[in-house]
């Protein structure tokens, strides 16, 4: 004790003899008071004293446990002599523990305690401040017990505070016999006593037993009620909300504890001056995060932008709101997400979990209204589907992927985030007693209840024809289990319509029911909400004739044809029945495990979406078969898997397939499998093959070919790189390459398993899955690794000479002979303008057939070669039109695979532009006159039904048709493929390329293709045109610009269309793509043709400027619309600004958050991270920096539409950043957040201090920077521990220099415990 080494000096000697000597004589304090002042001045001894407090303190317990020894306690308190919080910190480590047998002593610290704890002003600015906090911890070990070893005083002032209410608190339940009931059942604190008044000496007889029992319930109650103090003073609650933040698992124990009192203690039920009710609110997180109500307007002003998080509309005249406003951003990524001309590398489960989460911290909604907007906007996806204009995109399927896979998936990781750290919570007490009992959370509760909500909507949840049998299956099982008929799945699934309960009446939420049933996150018992089903509907007397299924399966039936076929097109209906199917494709006979491969890739994975996440995983698993344990072959052990592999190939490449994979995020991981098959079967020759049940022969280059156009389409190959596009302007954001895809799988597979969403996902997912975390790189695979090196250098430069002799230069010979063979036998070979030779033989059609029996990998590397020869000889006129067409035909057909390195040479001709344009004619090159001119009216027709002004656009026959020579060849083989199913993955691979292709060539060239393939598919005619339509976006920058302001205009219903009069999301996005009327083409909605034009728009970056300038734009006209000239006037002659016309404003406000969310959606799908961090460092700091017109409210600075223009921003920054980087870490990107952040924030800063002229108004700046740091304290406290504490420094004192002190406070307050100690110092200093 450091009183052993203070008796030993002589100061403290003569401090003690005179201390005894006063007690002796009952002296007043006063009078010892002055004496000991006195002598330590003598002694030169600082005041406040340290050694002082510990002498004192030591003579009283317990020796001198007397009246006159407290009187003189409190009086050195009073003089200074000794820091009133070391006091208390000494006493309370020996009162407290002894207060049951001193009731008194334990009064009397209270009493000092409620003295002298609030006023902490004159204390923190004393002397020996820091050695006083040093002093503290030394004494109660608080660095210790709270496991932070940080020495900075205001933390440890800090851990002070918290320790003395909690000391408090443990004492007070163990006095009640309440410790028990605690989850940790015991105190990290010494037990607990009791004390009274200090001049009745009566009580300081401690065998007074008569008092003892009256002493020792007073001392609970009073130390109860000073518990209630604490938590009720400004200045203390937010030192308390400080211990929250950085001592959470602390906290979470103190506040179980707490609750136990709140509901269990009798004392505080008979306290006159606390509830239990008030304790529970005041330690709510609510009242913690912006404890006390803002002083100023511009405050209420925030609250009214970020407060407004309801599903329901704000009361009054809001056009251009519905309840679907605040999850416009989910509406707009689903739709972006059905875009088929491009693959995704991140899933959108992880994308649009992040962006839920944004949303619901932002807009400050609870999880039912959040949960409710997902699944409402999913449900708005399906219906915009129902009647979508055919063509090669992803259809309903890829839709109903979304709502009953993704959307489940969605909210499972959301439900069982916030129960896995409720769990966590639990289990990291101080006490480290694991709590085993898990009670369902918040958001489980929530989704519960929306799911009951989301049956009120009837127009959402009428299912499409095609599901409608499903729906009512749906529905007919739960009627069965509500009428206690229990069957099992077997009986489902052989029941027909005619056997189903009458009126059954299936719909959508019934399968969105089952799709969470199927992933835990309901139970059965939802079956019996009310009006869920109708249980007297009627049931059938007897079971349906069974018929094959996979009941048969799982009870040992064999895999017979008839059986086959049947699972193949009934989906699976849980994870057992897809295991069964999984084991016998991986260990069964060969004929088993073809059968097993087209199951896999039947229904179960089209419609299987209880169970999709699996079938997936499953087939990705299945393209990497095992070696066998006795293989001991020389070649690759996936040559003799061919006819199993070429099964999954096909099944998995339809359109909606390759979505659905997308969509799941497996695109890397698919492509990682993809790579080695292109790899074996590319180097094999194909003079083995393999007879398929089907009777057709099988080689090694239709197994390539199925592998190698599969990975193609995983990522942009038909767009080319960057440096090669046509203009000077570059698209933002990654361009996915083979590299990228490798990079993403690696990275994913290298982290898989070590995050806790990682644990919980494998909880989910089958214990038959084996993942591997073998690293893969482009170099593992040397010939798919040349050709893309090959690919790249024929973007880059024209074709080197090909020297003759060389084994490329034969096989470009006979690729030639093969396609002109009647002109192989001309006196000059087609290659001579290539290789430089003078002629070759010619060879008959069987030798050029042995000669070309060659590895596919070999035939690709002659290929440019061959393309370049033909299109020169076409061009000097020795080869027609009619017989490149045909020689590019047969070389297709001979190895399809090369429609890629003719996709790839003829787009680089192309943009290099030295062929000479082609007429098409009809005679030569097919002729689109027949209907060029109505193509065009039709693409004017939707253009100007977006609200676009294009007048430039050619008419018809108004100049010849004409295109780059390339691209005529390249159109001309495309319109040689049938329409059939065979044909359909090449003709998806090379449309898109047609499609990207024309886009950066001059106009008409889309026209005229869009008019040829029209008239090839006239059923594909709507889609067609549409996309031609998109061209014209390409070509003016003012057209995108037009398209943006429609895009606003109509969300907020301030468009002169009728049509979009009503604003919100349908206005927006209309009824998606398709014929809803007769007379041919509906018009389609603006939202709907930005999302399909801005994927290949070449000059994204200009955007930032624009949509800032609209959203700016679109404030001027809701304050106008919404608040009528003379509210607007009355609005501000008021004294508070706010009190007149609130409704007007407070629907203003949110039309303005509408608008911000439309704009923040904009960016980010358009330009991802890229476009939102050029957006937050660059054009946000540049559109303040520059002068701008003041908003005219009638001459008056600083009106409603300059204060409505800065929330915006705010609003709209906050959204940019929470969608790209998420409100936590949990996302990749966010690892970019602090960098751009703290830029950002450093620049608010410098123009607060004034070293930074700003051009915006005073009223617009005030409230962005008001606004954005209120979201950042409110939605995004995460972001603000990123942040360095000196800017937060700087940021906090410019706001208190506008007197906004809570904001100030709550900033710094986040910083982490870097920034505890000026927070305590700044919250102490003002007093808030």
């Amino acid at each position: 004790m450091a009183v052993s080494v203070q008796a030993t000096s002589p100061v403290w000697e003569s401090v003690l003899e005179h201390t005894k000597s006063a007690q002796d004589k009952n002296c007043d304090p006063l009078f010892w008071a002055v004496q000991l002042s006195s002598c330590l001045n003598s002694a030169g001894v600082s005041l406040p004293s340290i050694d002082l407090a510990h002498l004192l303190v030591s003579h009283i317990c317990w020796d001198n446990h007397v009246p006159i020894t407290w009187k003189f306690l409190e009086k050195a308190i009073t003089a200074n002599f000794i820091p009133p919080m070391l006091v208390l910190a000494l006493l309370s480590t020996r009162v407290i523990p002894n207060r049951k047998f001193h009731p008194v002593a334990y009064r009397l610290y209270m009493e000092l305690l409620r003295r002298n704890a609030f006023p902490l002003k004159h204390q923190v600015n004393g002397p020996n401040y820091q050695k006083i906090m040093k002093s503290i911890d030394d004494a109660l070990h608080l660095s210790q017990i709270f496991g932070i070893q940080v020495s900075e005083p205001g933390l440890l002032l800090i851990e002070f505070v918290f320790s003395t209410v909690w000391q408090l608190l443990d004492a007070s339940l163990e006095d009640e016999g309440l410790l028990e009931l605690t989850p940790e059942k015991r105190s990290i604190w010494p037990t607990v006593t009791q004390d009274m008044e200090i001049d009745n000496s009566v009580y300081f007889n401690e065998k007074r037993n008569d008092h003892h029992d009256l002493l020792y319930k007073g001392n609970t109650t009073m130390a109860i009620e000073i518990i209630g103090e604490f938590l009720q003073n400004k200045v203390i609650s937010r030192i308390l909300f400080l211990a929250q933040r950085n001592m959470p698992s602390h906290w979470g124990a103190f506040i179980q504890q707490l609750r136990v009192l709140a509901t269990k203690s009798v004392a505080l039920r008979n306290s006159k001056h606390v509830t239990p009710e008030a304790i529970l609110h005041l330690t709510s997180d609510t009242s913690r995060v912006l404890p006390r109500e803002y002083k100023r307007i511009s405050q209420q002003e925030h609250h009214a932008v970020i407060g407004s998080g309801s599903l329901k509309s704000s009361p009054g005249p809001c056009r251009g709101t519905n309840p679907s406003a605040h999850w416009l951003p989910i509406d707009l990524f689903l739709e972006n997400a059905m875009d088929g001309s491009q693959v995704a590398a991140t899933g959108a489960v992880e994308s649009l979990t992040g962006l839920v989460k944004a949303l619901q911290a932002v807009n400050g909604t609870t999880w039912h209204d959040t949960f409710l907007g997902l699944w409402m906007a999913a449900l708005r996806l399906v219906q915009r589907e129902r009647d979508i204009s055919e063509g090669p995109v992803p259809r309903l399927d890829t839709c109903l992927c979304v709502l009953l896979s993704i959307t489940p998936l969605v909210v499972a990781n959301i439900v069982e985030e916030e129960e896995s750290e409720l769990i966590d919570e639990s289990n990291c007490s101080p006490t480290n007693q694991k709590n085993e009992k898990q009670a369902p959370g918040r958001c489980r509760k929530d989704l519960i209840s929306c799911l009951q909500m989301l049956g009120d909507y009837d127009a959402l949840l009428t299912p499409p024809q095609s599901v409608r049998s499903v729906a009512n299956q749906a529905a007919a099982k739960a009627i069965m289990i509500v009428s206690g008929f229990t069957v099992g799945n077997g009986y489902y699934e052989c029941m027909s319509i005619n056997d189903m309960p009458m009126d059954c009446s299936g719909n959508m939420q019934h399968l969105i029911v089952e799709a969470c049933i199927a992933r835990n996150l309901l139970d059965t018992s939802v079956y019996f909400w009310p009006g869920y089903v109708d249980a007297r509907a009627s049931i059938p007397a007897c079971v349906p004739n069974q018929v094959p299924g996979w009941s048969s399966l799982m009870k040992g039936s064999p895999l017979t044809p008839a059986l086959v076929n049947a699972l193949i097109a009934t989906p699976a209906s849980s994870l057992a029945e897809i295991e069964k199917i999984y084991e016998i494709a991986a260990k069964g006979s060969d004929d088993e495990k073809i059968s097993a491969a087209s199951i896999l890739c039947g229904a179960s994975l089209i419609r299987g979406w209880s169970i999709q996440e699996h079938v997936i995983l499953f087939i990705a698993s299945l393209l990497s078969p095992q070696v066998p344990a006795d293989y001991s072959g020389s070649e690759s052990h996936l040559i003799s898997y061919a006819p199993f592999l070429n099964v999954l190939l096909l099944g998995i490449s339809p359109v909606d397939c390759v979505q659905i994979f997308s969509l799941h995020g497996l695109v890397p991981l698919l492509a990682g499998k993809l790579m080695p098959l292109c790899e074996v079967f590319g180097s094999t020759s194909p003079n083995a093959s393999w007879t398929l049940p089907t009777g057709e022969e099988l080689t090694s280059h239709a197994v390539f070919t199925n592998a190698f156009t599969l990975l193609l389409r995983l990522w942009r190959f038909d767009h080319p790189p960057l440096e090669h596009v046509i203009g000077d302007a570059k698209p933002a954001g990654t361009q996915l390459s083979p590299e990228y895809l490798l990079l993403v799988r690696n990275s994913k597979l290298s982290a898989l398993g070590k995050s806790p969403k990682d644990l919980l996902m494998f909880k989910r997912l089958s214990k038959n899955l084996k993942f591997s975390s073998e690293l893969v790189f482009m170099d593992s695979f040397p010939k798919l690794k040349h050709w893309y090196r090959q690919h790249q250098e024929c973007i880059a430069s024209t074709l080197s000479g090909l020297a003759e002799g060389t084994t490329v230069h034969q096989i470009v010979d006979a690729l030639l002979n093969m396609m002109f063979r009647k002109i192989s036998s001309s006196s000059q070979s087609l290659t001579s303008t290539t290789s430089g030779s003078s002629s070759s033989s010619a060879a008959g059609a069987e030798d050029v057939s042995m000669r070309l029996k060659l590895p596919a990998w070999d035939i690709m590397e002659g290929t440019p070669y061959v393309l370049d020869a033909a299109l020169t000889a076409c061009a000097h006129g020795r080869l027609s039109p009619r017989e490149l067409t045909t020689g590019l035909k047969d070389l297709a057909d001979f190895l399809p695979a090369t429609l890629a390195t003719i996709i790839s040479y003829f787009s680089a001709e192309v943009t290099r532009g030295i062929w000479k344009p082609v007429f098409m004619n009809g005679t030569d090159w097919p002729s689109p006159s027949a209907n060029l001119f109505m193509v065009e009216q039709q693409i004017k027709k939707i253009i100007a039904a977006t609200g676009v002004d294009v007048p430039s656009l050619a008419e018809g026959g108004s100049a010849p048709a004409m295109l780059p020579l390339p691209l005529a060849a390249l159109l001309s083989l495309t319109i040689t493929y049938k329409l059939d199913k065979a044909s359909e993955r090449f003709l998806v691979l090379i449309g898109r390329a047609l499609n990207s292709l024309a886009e950066g060539c001059p106009w008409p060239c889309m026209p005229i293709i869009a008019s040829l393939w029209a008239q090839k598919v006239k059923r594909w005619n709507d889609f067609i045109v549409f996309s031609a339509s998109r061209t014209v976006f390409h070509h003016s920058r003012d057209a995108v610009v037009q398209l943006l302001r429609s895009c606003f205009t109509s969300t907020l219903g301030l468009s002169p269309s009728t049509i979009y009069s009503n604003g919100g999301v349908g206005s927006l996005l209309g009824h998606g793509f398709g014929s809803h009327f007769s007379g041919g083409m509906s018009a389609v909605a603006p939202g709907i043709m930005y999302l399909r034009m801005h994927q290949s728009f070449r000059d994204i970056m200009f955007m930032t400027e624009e949509i800032v300038s609209l959203l700016m734009f679109s404030v001027r006209n809701i304050a106008n619309s919404g608040l009528c000239r003379e509210k607007l006037n009355k609005l501000k002659k008021t004294k508070f600004g706010l009190s007149y016309g609130l409704v007007s404003l407070d629907a203003a406000m949110t039309r303005v958050k509408f608008a911000a969310s439309l704009g923040a959606s904009l960016i980010w799908l358009s330009g991802g991270l890229t476009l939102v961090q050029s957006l937050i460092k660059e054009t946000l700091p540049s559109w303040f920096i520059s002068a701008h017109t003041p908003e005219h409210d009638d001459g008056e600075p600083g009106g409603v539409v300059a204060m409505l223009g800065g929330y915006a921003l705010a609003y709209f920054a906050v959204l940019c950043g929470t969608f790209a980087w998420g409100v936590d870490s949990a996302s990749p990107a966010s690892k970019r957040r602090p960098k751009v952040l703290e830029t950002h924030l450093e620049f608010l800063a410098n123009a607060l201090d004034g070293k930074i002229s700003l051009g915006c108004g005073q009223a617009t700046w005030r409230a962005y920077v008001t606004g954005f740091v209120g979201f950042m304290v409110s939605c995004t406290q995460k972001w603000v521990l990123e942040v360095n504490i000196d800017v937060l420094k700087r940021l906090s004192n410019g706001l208190r220099q506008w007197n906004e002190e809570e904001l100030a406070v709550s900033l710094l307050g986040l910083g982490g415990v870097k920034s505890t100690s000026p927070t305590v110092e700044l919250i102490i200093r003002i007093g808030v």
